[in-house]
């Protein structure tokens, strides 16, 4: 039996700068996404990095997680995450 493919969107908060949070999607597991964000193969976030993932979802429709990650990005996903997914460490 095959293993089902499964498309990840994730949420990742920067220890060097507590503010700043990335929001992705990925193919591969997501751990080894977080490896690429805190060794420098990710230009957007390296210098950002150490990062820790607060978050992540999987689907098995690429186009759903696609949907996800992009609304993540939107006032409204924001506010979600705000509210939901992250962590006030205030």
């Amino acid at each position: 039996m095959n293993n089902p493919k499964f498309y990840n969107v994730y949420i990742l908060k920067s220890l060097k700068f507590s503010e700043r949070i990335y929001k992705g999607y990925t193919e591969q597991n997501v751990f080894d996404r977080l490896y690429d964000h805190n060794h420098g193969k990710c230009k957007h976030t390296e210098r950002f990095a150490p990062w820790k993932i607060i978050a992540h979802f999987s689907f098995e429709d690429k186009y759903t997680a696609l949907n996800f990650e992009r609304y993540l990005k939107t006032a409204s996903g924001i506010a979600f995450m705000r509210k939901r997914l992250i962590k006030n460490e205030n």
